[in-house]
């Protein structure tokens, strides 16, 4: 069969036809109720629980990971940032594969690798061996993410795209709150290598169950692996106000999100707190928050538009931030079901937004966003693990402050922006 090109391929494989998007009856994409949308679901969140789960297997683990091999708390966060930095420095490539292989396929050999390399984990002998095979473990889990978004993007209809992305993001939060629990509680009697073998075996399930329970794709056409052409649609992206923004707000709420759960674990086990391993994972239960949240970020645009939401998302966040500098448990713990409220609903809109502004390339798109997203994470975890050396946990929540204010700026910005164009449509066009 001949292949199309990158921009053919997403075209169509986004917009079936003009006739289907004009008549629902006629659109074999998938819906909610339809055939093949709870499995979908279900598949790709499992898909989400097992990407979070090894992404941040190690972040619960740091205090351990520190004493077992003997390195500060900046060295040993880079076992999260290597993690993230290979996702996203290899997202973007994986997104040009699943062009060319497809999602599905690109998706199950990610997966693979990925859950392979959770089994080497645990017998990494230094902290430089375990920080490489973190970095290979991200690289491997790059495939997901934008090949997710853009098998959503063409495989279900319009009206249930952000929906269907907020389910997928849910089963990121419930794979970073799993990961994190059950490595607390196995680390407290058996150390922190059982902890990431533990969570490797449970990625090895989530990654059948969602080969066996992912539909095959019907809206799919392969597209062309040159080089050009993906450095084109990449450009057009780029000079693109909007994406741009939309990348921007992605990282930012990364890089909060990053900074506050990377240090949390040392804060916890430090006085006035003093909690055991057990207890301090236990705390990433409020993870189900972020479930929630994510679930439901379709709603809150409905109601109050993707700004509106978005401005929500930072106010909450900002909020849990605060509440967090205070001395008691309970304030902290309120501040950090705020904080992943705040940040999954804003990662929810913003990448949902992200599919629906692409009109073709969506899987290039897709990888750009995630690509910024985990460099936020990235510059999270050592930025927010330097800043507690520096100055305690409210340095993390300063970095943290400083975050959410570069989402607002932006989100105003695109306000205005939009504003200034809509009084250009109206204006009348002068008479020459």
């Amino acid at each position: 069969m001949p292949t199309a090109s990158t921009e053919a391929s997403t075209t169509v494989g986004a917009v079936p036809t003009a006739s289907a998007a004009a008549d629902p009856a006629a659109d074999s994409r998938m819906a909610p109720g339809g055939p093949g949308y709870r499995r979908m679901s279900f598949a790709l969140f499992l898909a989400g629980v097992a990407t979070f789960a090894l992404l941040y297997s190690t972040q619960a683990l740091l205090p351990l990971v520190s004493s077992d091999l003997r390195v500060t708390a900046s060295e040993a966060s880079w076992t999260v940032s290597a993690a993230t930095g290979g996702l996203a420095l290899f997202v973007l490539p994986m997104s040009a594969l699943s062009e060319r292989f497809g999602r599905r396929t690109l998706m199950t050999a990610s997966l693979a690798v990925a859950v392979s390399v959770g089994l080497l984990v645990p017998f990494a002998p230094s902290i430089g061996a375990l920080i490489a095979l973190r970095a290979v473990q991200g690289a491997a889990l790059a495939g997901l993410p934008a090949s997710a978004t853009a098998y959503l993007a063409e495989e279900v209809r319009p009206k249930a795209l952000i929906t269907a992305i907020g389910l997928f993001v849910a089963g990121n939060s419930v794979g970073g709150m799993s990961g994190r629990v059950i490595t607390g509680w196995v680390a407290q009697e058996w150390g922190w290598r059982v902890a990431v073998g533990t969570i490797g075996f449970l990625a090895v399930a989530c990654a059948v169950a969602f080969r066996l329970l992912l539909p095959a794709p019907k809206h799919f056409t392969p597209g062309s692996l040159r080089p050009r052409v993906l450095a084109r649609t990449v450009r057009d992206h780029l000079a693109d106000p909007l994406l741009c923004r939309l990348y921007a707000i992605g990282a930012l709420f990364m890089m909060v999100f990053g900074g506050v759960y990377t240090v949390i674990g040392y804060r916890l086990t430090e006085a006035p707190f003093s909690l055991p391993q057990g207890i301090i994972g236990s705390v990433f239960l409020v993870y189900l928050v972020g479930t929630v949240s994510a679930s439901t970020a379709g709603g809150l645009v409905d109601r109050l538009g993707r700004r509106g939401a978005l401005y929500l998302a930072g106010g909450t966040t900002t909020a849990g931030l605060l509440l967090s500098l205070a001395g008691s448990l309970v304030f902290v713990l309120l501040g950090l079901v705020l904080i992943t409220a705040g940040f999954f609903a804003g990662h929810a809109v913003a990448s949902s937004a992200v599919s629906h502004t692409a009109k073709r390339g969506r899987a290039q798109a897709s990888a750009l966003y995630q690509s910024a997203y985990y460099i936020g994470s990235s510059a999270g975890s050592t930025l927010g693990a330097v800043a507690f050396h520096a100055g305690g946990w409210a340095g993390t929540v300063t970095l943290g402050l400083l975050a959410v204010l570069g989402v607002v700026t932006i989100t105003v910005f695109g306000s205005h922006a939009a504003r200034a164009r809509a009084r250009a449509r109206r204006s009348p066009v002068p008479a020459h």
